[in-house]
């Protein structure tokens, strides 16, 4: 559906203040992308709402079979509309649009469709999205601001990874997430003065990060440890997944999940396959370059970050490059399947399970085709190359109970602690004859 006749984000729109909400997805990267775009002049506010009324209110404007997500971001806008609290006639809503094959793209217009059915079209829309799709006077993304966020991305990963890797072993119960709230104001309070972002002092600042964490007294049990991939929203967002990283705590894991750095190499990375694929043009190819290179860069410094921390504390597990887990799938999946999380999916688990965590939750959209194919698809081509992995595909969508869900998780768990506990006494010394 077109629409010809969209609300613009005006410069007038953003002088008045506008409130610009946001749908919610990765808690820790969020909160520090809402206070970026403050230091801009953006008055953006991260959805925070949870419960059953946000599935509720996304079914009565997406059909349950579009998109779970679509459903989950655009229910969870519209119930703010409606809560009464916002002015609408100075509120703006935004939502990420990538132009790719997956139906992502067609979330905004699913979104605007929402609103003339209720009577408020008058609201703008913005796309927030880096391939001129929509444009907006009042809401340009500038190549600095570009550079903050992917330096949000780097600490954003880091902070979530450090925080999944110490919160299940910390003594003192919550010291992780303070350090994880305290790096937030600090790194919000640098970028305010322009500081922080630039890959230089990222080189410095994500080691000292690191280094907190590894100085919080932590304990020294064994503990089931569980990866989560998937499709990009059900896989970080606490309502997508029905907060799928709080129960695996509460059943005593340590859990990896893969940063969003990844995920952003892997569509960077996809403009070039496309030319190295079917032809295109050679100035395209480099530019793209360029930023994919400033990408590995960063990616760089955050995997030398954990490795530092190791020099302190020596319990973290090192993320792998996206290089790596290029390498990984050849021969597994070709590098043109890229609809959605595309091969990157697939080699998530390739180096979850490389990387001690054989225990993995696929976690996926009832009918999310892209993701099917890559994630539950592949299940059985892993199980030969790893035969000690133990996968469970988890649906999520308005029907699935979260009952039904944690019932088939825990399931896993428990193979998963056999298997522990197997390989402990395997390696266990034999006692003298």
């Amino acid at each position: 559906m077109a629409f010809t006749d969209r609300v613009e984000f005006t410069k007038e729109m953003k002088k008045e203040g506008y409130t610009i909400l946001a749908p919610n997805m990765a808690p820790i990267h969020f909160r520090l992308f809402e206070n970026l775009f403050a230091s801009y002049g953006y008055n953006v506010e991260i959805l925070q709402t949870r419960g059953r009324q946000i599935v509720d209110e996304g079914l009565k404007y997406v059909h349950n079979d579009t998109c779970y997500p679509a459903l989950l971001t655009i229910g969870q806008m519209m119930d703010a509309l409606h809560s009464g609290k916002y002015d609408l006639h100075k509120t703006a809503l935004i939502m990420s649009q990538t132009g790719g094959g997956c139906r992502a793209s067609n979330y905004i217009h699913l979104l605007r469709k929402a609103l003339e059915k209720d009577g408020l079209s008058y609201i703008p829309v913005i796309s927030l999205n880096m391939s001129g799709l929509e444009k907006n006077s009042g809401f340009k993304l500038t190549l600095p601001m570009i550079r903050k966020a992917l330096g949000v991305l780097a600490y954003g990963d880091l902070l979530m990874l450090l925080h999944n890797q110490t919160r299940p072993y910390e003594k003192e119960a919550g010291a992780s997430r303070k350090l994880v709230d305290d790096w937030t104001k600090k790194l919000t309070d640098m970028f305010a003065k322009e500081k922080g972002y630039s890959a230089k002092e990222m080189e410095t600042i994500l080691p000292q990060i690191a280094e907190d964490f590894a100085n919080v007294p932590v304990t020294g049990e064994k503990k089931v440890r569980v990866g989560v991939v998937g499709e990009i929203y059900v896989k970080y967002s606490p309502i997508g997944n029905n907060d799928l990283e709080e129960f695996l705590f509460s059943q005593n894991c340590e859990t990896m999940v893969p940063g969003l750095l990844g995920f952003m190499l892997f569509k960077v990375d996809n403009r070039m396959e496309d030319i190295k694929l079917f032809g295109g043009s050679k100035a395209k190819f480099g530019v793209v370059k360029i930023l994919f290179d400033y990408l590995v860069g960063i990616e760089s410094h955050v995997i030398r970050a954990v490795e530092h921390a190791n020099t302190v504390s020596n319990r973290f597990t090192v993320p792998s490059s996206y290089a790596h887990l290029k390498k990984l799938i050849t021969g597994v999946i070709g590098y043109g399947c890229k609809m959605g999380e595309g091969w990157l999916l697939t080699a998530e688990m390739m180096e979850l399970i490389e990387s001690g965590y054989p225990n993995i939750i696929c976690a996926q959209p009832f009918g999310c085709l892209p993701n099917h194919i890559v994630g539950k698809g592949m299940i059985r081509s892993l199980k030969n190359l790893y035969p000690k992995s133990n996968i469970v595909p988890i649906d999520y969508d308005p029907g699935a109970t979260k009952v039904n869900q944690e019932n088939r998780i825990k399931l896993m768990l428990a193979v998963a602690k056999e298997n522990m506990e197997q390989a402990e006494k395997e390696n266990a010394p034999k006692a003298e004859e």
